[in-house]
């Protein structure tokens, strides 16, 4: 098996290993997209879901990291391909969604496609509000719009999963992101709703400080202080997150729409993360 190692999370081998406490036929039949799928929680998110004897479809921006991915996933026996896909272009999300529906109808969606950059709010400029805003709202929507359409259309039902930020407080100096997954978060609680006529569940999962490549974007001294960031005082992993997907993607969840599912250790109840380091005017 080949293996994606990375600077911090788990790599494929222990991806492949790692102890699961669903059933490996829980998704037995299912097919299942994870946008930004070669990343740390969506590559979790794809094993976990392959493990539990789903088809997986990854999609990314780079076609060595989805073909290293697959290439992992079926020499473990699952079955798994790759799409590289621009979540942020409306035109091949839908040239996606044909491909895929023209092979075989998908039952799951969950969109772990975003990033943002660490910046004070102050200084954002209009180019890295809009590239953040576009990536991460405008491209899970392009994404839960297209896959529902198809699942509308096929009169078959769907279930859409979302991953966002936690948004209720604590996290500073990502103001655009928490401008745009506070939108996505606010588009799930609303599709929910229309959308529960045509067969679809959608929810979010909003991780905390979770360890995986994406830190490596904050500098050393930042990330030494997230384990301080809740009340449990430590990190989470990626595959954390992949089973809270798999908790809301599964039989588990089938009464569960609109939701935001936080896993974040308590974070959102007690601590604070400063992206930026913490300002001396908060320093006392």
């Amino acid at each position: 098996m080949t293996d994606a190692v990375t600077s911090f999370g788990l790599t494929d081998a222990q991806l492949a290993t790692q102890r699961m406490v669903f059933a490996p036929d829980a998704l037995a039949g299912q097919v299942a997209v994870v946008s930004g799928g070669a990343g740390g929680i969506g590559r979790a998110v794809a094993w976990l879901y392959a493990r539990m004897g789903a088809e997986v479809i990854v999609t990314g921006r780079k076609q060595d990291k989805i073909d290293a991915l697959v290439a992992a996933l079926r020499d473990a026996g699952h079955r798994a391909s790759g799409d590289v896909l621009n979540v942020r272009d409306r035109e091949s999300v839908d040239a996606f969604w044909d491909r895929v529906w023209a092979g075989r109808p998908v039952d799951i969606l969950v969109n772990s496609a975003g990033g943002q950059f660490p910046q004070a709010a102050i200084d954002i400029s209009p180019g890295g509000w809009n590239a953040v805003i576009d990536t991460n709202l405008n491209g899970s929507w392009h994404m839960m719009q297209a896959a529902a359409r198809k699942w509308r259309d096929g009169g078959r039902p769907g279930n859409i999963i979302n991953i966002v930020v936690v948004t209720t407080g604590g996290l500073h100096g990502i103001a655009h992101s928490i401008a745009a997954r506070s939108g996505v978060i606010g588009l799930t609680r609303a599709v929910a709703v229309e959308w529960a006529e045509y067969g679809l569940r959608v929810n979010c999962v909003a991780p905390g400080a979770v360890e995986t490549e994406g830190w490596n974007v904050y500098t050393p001294e930042v990330r030494a202080t997230y384990a301080n960031s809740n009340p449990m005082m430590r990190v989470g992993t990626a595959w954390d997150i992949a089973e809270a997907c798999a908790y809301l993607g599964s039989p588990s969840g089938n009464f569960v729409t609109g939701e935001v599912l936080t896993v974040d250790g308590g974070g959102q109840h007690w601590g604070e993360t400063w992206t930026t380091g913490k300002p001396d005017y908060f320093k006392g």
